[in-house]
């Protein structure tokens, strides 16, 4: 599986060494430009009407002229925008949704048009790829990556895979950071505010010699709890987080030939963040408390906390004029331990302490072409992987009958290897018009163990207790199954003038299949009743399908009145079959009231929709050089429905009856700036207002979970002193206070269209647990902070 710490020396060592090899053996030869993903850049902005340049095709290209839905957000622009984790941009971004998992600071749950993974199981693919450095994050713990020394952050908007690392069937996010600067220097970034926000980010960087340079980078992130654990007497929804970053580079002399070789560590010691329950103990009568921030939980077993980092080695050797090597090679794991309270409750009632493992060794090769007609390029992508979990569901009875103790234990472990090759071409016909056409072959192993038993006597040896087993394990499985696909890309552009530029494409999105890790073997239907269950029944049951998507997508991006105006709108249709919906349930098992994992092939849905960006400058240089009024805005509709959804016993079509997760109809936000000159400095203003319409929380409407559209208001004042070593900011997030709902658990009796079934008292029958589960968390209240910067 090649998941070791000396698994990635090798492939450091071959990387290095395959590099060495192909470079031009002169000293005039022997060097490569920087890699295009690292190399300085223009600025990068949304609210002016700048040069956008980005390397969404493995290439320095404009914003305006790159025929891909995609959306970029320099460091300087997130900087002077206050944002602080990945999750900010969602709301100037069109049909995305970016969010930290439910229960947690740092799991991501990413969304672009429709397709994204609202559960972080192990052994499923993100949706969505989360690229650090080009180096893709295999899974979604630890990947709400914190913004300090950013380059740039580009999202990319439906299928990828014939450019770069993993094939990812819904968009990308690419996190890039800086290259370091060619003199000493230190910057220093703070960071006070609401709730006590107390954030410190330092960084310090020199040249070796002629050749190498080396930098690093120290961050503390905190804050209090938004609200308060009012039985453990803890904060809740706080943040206690140390990260750095350590990076090496070497350069020739003449530019040619560039290696980096980055670390990162994060240590996550927030107190574990618990929802709000929704409605009073089904059983205790416990009333719901006032403040949406505030939680009554009780489990803190095991203690909340998340450690993660990487090594990762990028080298770039130019052969010729036309032709650059490149090898992206790296390493990375994280470890997580949570106490999720599903109740939200004292009582010992659907209590889940959990821990994710996960580690990761990926190696890719790439070999790119550059000249005046043909550009293009062609890589390898390898990546070996291990993701396994262990939790306790904590219950007390059986149906009615009382069973103090009881442990619903679930191990599940799934490796995944994979090898793709890919390439990607693009031929200028005349300045005008260009075909670009790719394709990717990807091969997809999942070796997968299930193991699931009950238990008496509350916790498993993994969370420190000594339980004893009660019956027989339900599920004792291992399997393997592999995956091909042949995945094509093609895209037409034709510049109209040089301002104005149309394009069509077509693409394919491929996410292999697998084994669900928290299925229910004994759960399995049996194919052969007098032979009973077989392996092969349970191997089918807890197998899913690999989905695929076929998008087409048509876009016009240009500029008005000597660039006063720009702007980029696409629309886009895609036919989605086979869809991976991991879920859960309460179930019975050999008589026992547990947990059970049940991931659903729905048949087929259908996604369509349109996008605009757009920046125009309503005035400039009214007040002085460098003045300047700028209107920025964001639309996006979807509208997505299944066509098909087969569930239940006996299989029927619920799909009338099924939504979209986290995909609102509408995205959209409107950012109004001035930039003034002000005692020879320059200040600048800016609020943005932001919209996100009903947003399902599951495929199941769900009347306790779903949120109503809703608005929010930020606004910004940053001041930048005339050298622009100095700046001083003040940001406002949420200045309304709006209350929202992004995410949440409910184990409550519902119709097929989501109701609640009521007992003839008017109450909910809880289908897991005695109290009920309909228990929320919320975005974060309004917060006011104070920013310093200083470069040296």
């Amino acid at each position: 599986m090649g998941l070791t710490a000396s698994s990635f020396r090798a492939l450091l060592a071959a990387g290095v060494s395959l590099t060495a090899a192909m470079a031009p053996a002169s000293a005039q030869d022997a060097a490569a430009s920087a890699p295009t993903d690292t190399k300085a850049q223009a600025p990068i902005s949304t609210d002016t009407a700048q040069e956008i340049i980005v390397s969404a095709r493995r290439r320095d290209e404009t914003l305006l002229t790159v025929p891909i839905a995609v959306s970029a957000f320099s460091g300087d622009k997130l900087a002077k925008t206050g944002a602080i984790d990945l999750t900010d941009i969602q709301t100037v971004t069109p049909n995305t949704t970016f969010k930290a998992a439910r229960g947690t600071n740092s799991t991501l749950a990413a969304f672009i048009r429709g397709v994204g993974q609202q559960d972080p199981v192990p052994g499923f693919e993100a949706g969505i790829g989360i690229y650090l450095d080009d180096v893709y994050l295999n899974r979604p713990q630890a990947s709400v990556l914190d913004i300090y020394e950013v380059e740039r952050i580009e999202v990319l908007r439906g299928p990828q895979g014939t450019l770069y690392g993993r094939n990812t069937i819904g968009g990308a996010v690419k996190y890039v950071t800086k290259r370091l600067p060619d003199d000493f220097a230190v910057t220093l970034r703070g960071t006070y505010g609401s709730y006590n926000e107390t954030d410190g980010v330092v960084s310090v960087s020199a040249p070796i010699g002629d050749l190498f340079k080396v930098g690093v980078t120290g961050a503390r992130l905190r804050h209090d709890g938004f609200g308060r654990n009012v039985n453990l007497g803890i904060d809740n929804y706080n943040k206690d987080v140390w990260a750095g970053r350590g990076t090496i580079e070497f350069e020739s002399p003449d530019r040619r030939l560039f290696v980096r070789i980055t670390g990162d560590y994060t240590d996550d010691r927030s107190n574990p963040r618990n929802g709000h329950r929704l409605i009073p103990g089904l059983l205790s009568g416990t009333p719901v408390l006032s403040d949406v921030f505030d939680t009554q939980a009780g489990l803190n077993n095991p203690k909340n906390s998340v450690k993660g980092g990487g090594i990762s080695m990028s080298a770039t050797a130019e052969l010729t004029d036309h032709v650059t090597f490149r090898s992206i090679s790296a390493y990375r794991g994280d470890k997580s331990y949570t106490p999720i309270d599903f109740d939200a409750l004292p009582a010992v009632d659907v209590d889940v302490p959990a821990v994710y493992k996960n580690n990761q060794t990926s190696q890719e090769f790439q070999l790119l072409y550059k000249s005046d007609k043909l550009n293009g390029l062609i890589g390898y992508y390898y990546l070996g992987a291990d993701a396994s979990t262990g939790f306790d569901v904590l219950l007390y009875t059986t149906g009615g009958t009382a069973l103090p103790g009881l442990d619903a234990y679930t191990r599940g472990d799934v490796r995944t290897e994979t090898h793709s090759v890919y390439g990607d071409f693009t031929y200028d016909f005349t300045p005008k018009l260009s075909l670009s056409l790719g394709g990717r072959y990807t091969w997809d192993q999942r070796e997968s163990q299930v193991f699931k038993a009950n238990y008496l006597g509350g916790f498993t040896s993994e969370f420190g207790g000594n339980p004893t087993l009660l019956g027989v394990p339900s599920t004792n499985f291992q399997g393997k199954a592999n995956f091909k696909k042949f995945t094509p890309r093609a895209s037409l552009s034709y510049k109209i003038t040089p301002e104005h530029m149309v394009y069509a494409s077509y693409s394919v999105g491929f996410k292999g299949g697998g084994f669900d890790p928290r299925g229910t073997g004994s759960n399995a239907p049996i194919s052969n009743a007098a032979a009973g269950r077989t392996y092969q029944d349970i191997y089918n049951f807890l197998l899913f399908k690999p989905e695929t998507v076929k998008s087409y997508e048509i876009g016009w991006k240009g500029s008005l009145l000597d660039r006063r105006i720009t702007f980029a709108v696409d629309g886009f249709y895609a036919d989605y079959k086979d869809v991976q919906v991991p879920g859960s349930s309460g179930c019975t098992v050999g008589g026992v009231q547990t947990f059970c994992g049940i991931t659903t092939n729905a048949a087929k849905a259908r996604i369509k929709g349109a996008e605009f960006e757009g920046n125009a400058i309503l005035a400039r240089d009214f007040a002085g050089a460098g003045s300047s009024v700028n209107l920025g805005g964001t639309l996006g509709y979807i509208e997505a429905k299944y066509r098909s959804f087969i569930a239940g016993v006996p299989p029927t079509d619920v799909s009338d009856f099924r939504v979209f997760q986290n995909t609102p109809k509408w995205t959209t936000s409107g950012t109004l700036s001035a930039t003034l000159p002000v005692a020879a400095g320059s200040l600048l203003a800016s609020t943005t207002v932001s919209y996100r319409s009903l947003t399902h929380q599951f495929e199941t409407a769900s009347p306790f979970l779903d949120q109503a559209g809703y608005t929010l208001l930020d606004g910004n004042i940053v001041y930048t002193f005339a050298t622009g070593r100095y700046s001083i900011g003040v940001h406002g997030k949420n200045l309304t206070n709006k209350k929202y709902k992004t995410a949440g658990y409910q184990y409550i009796n519902v119709t097929a269209a989501g109701v609640p079934i009521l007992t003839p008292t008017g109450g909910y029958t809880p289908t897991l647990g005695r109290e009920g589960v309909a228990t929320a968390f919320y975005g974060n209240p309004r917060q006011v902070l104070a920013t310093f910067t200083a470069k040296f």
